[in-house]
């Protein structure tokens, strides 16, 4: 959820992200052993709760990022026979199928997994839930009260010609929040109407960028990174936990979040990570999945990737709950429904707004 690698590189607040150049040379010469971790580029987590780790467990933690996360399901399953680490962490709920439909993941129940939520579980013991967001509409607050405009609070309202020209959104075949976005309309206006509302989005001049990152820090007014770019989009496809980043973030901080989300939005996303197939080290990666549903790391989350933990009993911080609260009722859609229509709404998407 890429939300969160723009608060890593502002900051750095004691964040771990860390290559994998070298690493079996570095761990025979330290006299450790090492687990590796694949992720897509916004995995983060405190110095201190990772040492802890270490230190219980004994292996070093070595984290090989590559990429948005579609581009991260896509290399590891490319790569499945002779995996580039022994757990893949970020696979959402939009790309789940492909990952299990190509035999990326061995089976493993990870420790603690009766500890989570009910809504967050998923059948067999081939992956693991570990966090879970929302994908929603951003907007900025300074804009609509300089405009004497109320921002969108629907789907419904981005097709209004008042707002003509104001969203930006990640494109849906190569971004998660882009392809989120798609998933939300689909379930918002059904299998049958969802074409239509593009139609009229694309009319309404709707703005398409390839990834999160360009089109909230280049192309949205209302980010630290817009504001420094002279953006001039009001409205972006961003998470609901945006807002608390851009107070927690900012120097000086200011009484209340510069940016709000558009509550009627909202689509649900929920990560998941698993033991690759042909782990090289099976048992550290058995061991580096139980430590990612702890409390200890469940708790550590929400400041470090900006999600909310899935285990019963992990706290959230303040911020979250003031700033960036849950969506009250997020679109949501089975998995099983998005694995047989995902592939064709997104050539139909891509068709349909960017020809």
């Amino acid at each position: 959820m890429n939300n969160k690698k723009f608060l890593a590189a502002v900051v750095g607040l004691g964040l771990v992200t860390l290559s994998a150049c070298g690493s079996s040379d570095d761990a025979k010469s330290s006299g450790s052993k090492s687990v590796t971790l694949v992720s897509h580029d916004s995995w983060a987590v405190s110095k201190n709760v990772l040492a802890d780790f270490e230190k219980k467990s004994g292996y070093k933690v070595k984290v090989l990022e590559d990429g948005d996360a579609g581009q991260a399901v896509n290399k590891a399953i490319l790569t499945k026979d002779n995996p580039q680490g022994d757990v893949f962490f970020g696979v959402d709920n939009t790309l789940l199928s492909r990952a299990l439909d190509n035999g990326l993941f061995q089976s493993y129940e990870a420790k603690g997994a009766d500890r989570i939520k009910a809504g967050y579980r998923v059948d067999g013991d081939k992956v693991t839930p570990i966090d879970t967001g929302d994908i929603c509409v951003n907007y900025d607050k300074a804009y609509f009260t300089e405009h004497k405009l109320q921002p969108p609070t629907s789907y419904d309202d981005l097709i209004k010609p008042a707002y003509k020209n104001l969203l930006v959104t990640e494109n849906a075949s190569t971004s998660s929040p882009g392809l989120g976005f798609l998933l939300g309309s689909a379930a918002k206006y059904s299998d049958d109407s969802w074409q239509g509302y593009w139609k009229k989005l694309k009319a309404n001049g709707v703005k398409v960028v390839d990834g999160w990152e360009q089109a909230y820090n280049e192309e949205f007014s209302g980010s630290a990174g817009g504001k420094k770019a002279k953006a001039d989009r009001p409205l972006v496809v961003s998470y609901a936990s945006s807002p608390p980043a851009e107070v927690i973030y900012a120097d000086p901080k200011p009484k209340t979040a510069p940016t709000g989300v558009a509550q009627g939005t909202c689509f649900r996303q929920i990560e998941y990570a698993g033991l690759l197939s042909n782990a090289a080290n099976a048992k550290g990666g058995k061991a580096l999945l139980d430590f990612l549903l702890t409390k200890e790391f469940q708790q550590d989350m929400p400041l470090n990737m900006f999600v909310y933990p899935v285990v019963d009993g992990a706290q959230v911080p303040a911020e979250f709950t003031q700033y960036g609260p849950q969506a009250k009722d997020p679109e949501t859609m089975d998995p099983a429904k998005i694995a047989d229509n995902r592939d064709d709404w997104v050539k139909s998407w891509t068709s349909l707004v960017l020809k």
